[in-house]
């Protein structure tokens, strides 16, 4: 994944250690399956750039594991809402995407409001984070 656009590649993420601790041994763990050394790399460099918080100093409207998001394609206008997981909890039918999905790697770590942009296989892709209902609750 390579993101594009002005400010989008120097904005702070966030992550909460619970999520760090969980995604580096995810990533540890699936580095024999080749297919995914890809979307492995593109989660471990974002991982690199997140300031690491306690879950409950994240604040509420950012995007961590097990959110719900509310996002907007800025191209289509249309609205979709995805729940982001981990691997094993995927489910097309629910909504569910794995955080090794280039969107789901995308959108970890940035506050509803944010523009997320990036180059995907089928040209680029720009969202608008609408909402967020985080598992964290800490104020925002």
């Amino acid at each position: 994944m390579e993101r594009i656009g002005g400010d989008v590649e120097t904005r702070e993420i966030v992550v909460t250690q619970d999520d760090m601790d969980r995604l580096r041994r995810l990533i540890e763990a699936r580095r024999v399956y080749a297919r995914d050394l890809p979307h492995l790399q593109d989660l471990e460099e974002e991982l690199e750039r997140a300031t690491v918080l306690p879950t409950q100093r994240i604040p509420k409207d950012v995007v961590t594991m097990h959110s719900r998001v509310r996002v907007q394609d800025l191209r289509t206008g249309e609205s979709l809402e995805y729940e982001i997981v981990f691997p094993r909890e995927a489910s097309f039918s629910e909504n569910k995407i794995s955080i090794l999905a280039p969107i789901a790697t995308a959108l970890l770590g940035y506050r509803a409001g944010a523009v997320v942009e990036w180059v995907v296989p089928g040209g680029r892709r720009k969202l608008r984070i609408e909402a967020v209902e985080s598992p964290c609750a800490a104020a925002a």
